[in-house]
This record gives C-alpha cells, structure tokens and sequence, in this order.
C-alpha cells in the first residue's frame, strides 16, 4: 500500500503526495483524478477551498509550524 505524506509549507497549503480522498461535510467526494500531489488552504481565502489557489500570498497569511520531539 501507498503511504500519503502531508507537508505543511511555511506560510502555505498543506501539500498531501499520495493516494488520498478527500470528502466534504455532506460526505460527497472530490474528484481527484490523476492527482497523486494536491494542495490544502490553511489561510480560508481561497476561491477554490478546500484547495489552494495562491491567494496565502496575498493575504498575509503567516503559519510556521514545526514538528516538536514527542515528550518522554
């Protein structure tokens, strides 16, 4: 099986490589034919949530998350 990997980018979408489905709040499916790499708005300005469409550059959206070690 095919692992998805989700990367956050700094001040961007979040980019999902692999094969993932994406469903809404009705339960209807996005059609994501042909797309093995897809980008998630994490600013809510987008005109085509819930993907990316560039608009984080405009917006001055700032988002810089790292990953933490786990805690012992």
């Amino acid at each position: 099986m095919s692992q998805v990997t989700i990367t956050t980018r700094e001040n961007g979408p979040y980019l999902v490589a692999g094969p993932a489905t994406v469903i809404d709040h009705l339960g209807n499916t996005f059609d994501l034919a042909g797309k093995e790499t897809f980008a998630l708005c994490r600013c809510g300005q987008s005109a085509r949530r819930p993907f990316c469409d560039g608009s984080h550059r405009g917006c001055g959206f700032t988002a810089a998350e790292t990953a933490a070690p786990a805690a012992p």
